[in-house]
């Protein structure tokens, strides 16, 4: 019986305060929503940013190489591979840079001028700092050595070479394939 009267009243109050309740519930969804901000709330950038900028800066050719032998190893047939790789050039930030000229008149006609420049710093908080990159340089391969146990095989030999040009950009005259030694 009592179940009863407390529904009773608990429905009998919602049905007052409907519209406040729409209200409320409406206002708890908006907080739950995500936001498009620049920067969580530790004050450090989104994914994205923090990717482009420790693209260049943070390529470990050694991490490239096992990553690349990692995915090889997966193609049917090849067994275990190993991998290396050779650098034409290495990658590189290019900053934007501030140029000022002052110009000085000697009492002539002649006028010298002096340039300075700066790199550009943007500020992203109190103490966060950071300079403005223009564009990235990625590294350059210049030669690829691939050493599998089922290089034996022409098609594994051919699928081995197709994956690290698709991934390097080389000609399959920059890449070659060998057996490994049997151990």
């Amino acid at each position: 019986m009592k179940d009863k009267g407390k529904h009773k009243k608990i429905t009998d109050l919602l049905s007052k305060n409907k519209y406040v309740l729409i209200v409320v519930l409406a206002g708890v969804f908006l907080l739950l929503l995500p936001t498009g901000g620049g920067s969580d709330r530790s004050g450090e950038a989104q994914p994205e940013t923090r990717q482009a900028n420790a693209v260049v800066s943070e390529f470990s050719l050694y991490e490239q190489e096992q990553r690349i032998a990692h995915a090889l190893s997966q193609i049917d047939g090849a067994g275990e591979v190993t991998v290396v790789l050779t650098l034409r050039s290495s990658g590189q930030r290019v900053l934007a840079q501030d140029t000022r000229s002052a110009g000085r008149s000697s009492g002539g006609d002649t006028e010298n001028t002096e340039l300075t420049e700066s790199t550009v710093i943007i500020s992203a908080g109190s103490q966060q700092q950071s300079p403005v990159a223009l564009k990235y340089i990625y590294p350059e391969y210049l030669g690829a050595l691939i050493v599998a146990e089922g290089a034996d095989n022409a098609i594994v030999r051919l699928e081995l070479m197709n994956a690290v040009a698709g991934l390097t950009g080389l000609g399959a005259d920059r890449i070659t394939v060998t057996r490994m030694r049997s151990q």
